[in-house]
């Protein structure tokens, strides 16, 4: 499947509703979606600066909008960007880096003296200045995809753009969320962008406000009625192993033993998934199966295999 292509019906609903009126949710679920999934990645972002690019920084988040997908493509020069995909959504997470923030990380790197003011870059990014853009982003994005839609944000994020590369990249136009982080030292501070739309932070259920959403409340009650509805259980005994030539001389009347621990092998099941392996027994005047484990299909397939030998 195309990864620009939604999945099910009701995702290409709310793909067509969004690109015809061009909101999606009330703006305080929208905002408050962005912020509980934010405020939750970023304990794991300070993390990963520190073990994985040895920067020790302060990461603050400073806001919250609803914006258009579109304005996430930054102004001026010495700015770096790159779009990551999640699922069928190919702008999951539009991440932008400031001239400012990537001094004071290139910076810090490089063993810069942290007593030392750092000069902001009034000039298009080197390549080495990317790559450390791209280095901040990458660590972002897996903190960010700790669960909801953005579980499957798609490893490894495309390498960070600057320059002509990032004005001319394509965005297309939809409701969004910008969420703005400053990264900070006694050195100086900078600004990073996040731009999500607003359909994807919604549908994750990584806030608060999404917990408790007409859509939730509904699965809530559909999942009530699946768990009263009623299924037949069928139990069956294991009777015997025979050869194809054995079974082909089976005659009326012919009487076939059962194995030693059949009674213990009986396997309770409903529409055509075994559920558990029981024992067989009688209780009173009814016959009765004792459920003992649940079944493992990885265990019985060796344990034909072996028996099969």
């Amino acid at each position: 499947m195309n990864a620009a292509t939604p999945a099910n019906p009701a995702e290409m609903r709310a793909y067509i509703v969004e690109r015809l009126v061009g909101e999606t949710g009330e703006p305080e679920r929208v905002t408050d979606a962005a912020q509980a999934l934010i405020e939750k990645a970023i304990p794991s972002i300070r993390e990963g600066f520190r073990q994985k690019l040895s920067l020790d920084v302060a990461l603050d988040l400073s806001g919250v909008e609803l914006s258009r997908m579109v304005d996430a493509r930054p102004g001026g020069e010495g700015h770096a960007m790159t779009v990551a995909a999640a699922g069928y959504v190919p702008d999951a997470l539009v991440m932008t880096i400031d001239p400012d923030a990537v001094a004071l990380v290139v910076s810090m790197l490089f063993g810069g003296d942290p007593g030392i003011a750092i000069a902001p870059i009034r000039r298009e990014l080197s390549p080495t200045e990317i790559t450390v853009a791209t280095r901040v982003f990458e660590e972002i994005a897996a903190a960010v995809a700790g669960g909801g839609a953005y579980a499957d944000l798609a490893p490894p994020i495309p390498h960070a753009i600057a320059g002509d590369d990032l004005r001319t990249h394509p965005l297309r136009d939809g409701p969004g969320a910008r969420v703005q982080l400053v990264i900070s030292t006694s050195a100086g501070k900078g600004a990073i962008t996040l731009t999500m739309p607003q359909r994807l932070l919604l549908k994750g259920g990584s806030g608060a406000a999404s917990q408790s959403g007409p859509e939730t409340q509904w699965r809530q009650r559909f999942g009530e009625e699946v768990m009263r509805s009623g299924v037949e259980l069928q139990a069956t005994m294991p009777l015997a192993r025979m050869t194809l030539g054995q079974i082909a001389g089976l005659q009326v009347g012919q009487v076939i033993e059962f194995e030693p621990d059949a009674q213990s092998q009986t396997k309770l099941s409903t529409r055509h998934k075994t559920l558990f392996v029981c024992e067989f027994g009688k209780l009173g005047q009814n016959y009765t199966v004792r459920v003992r484990h649940p079944f493992d299909a990885g265990q019985d397939v060796m344990e034909g295999l072996v028996g099969a030998r």
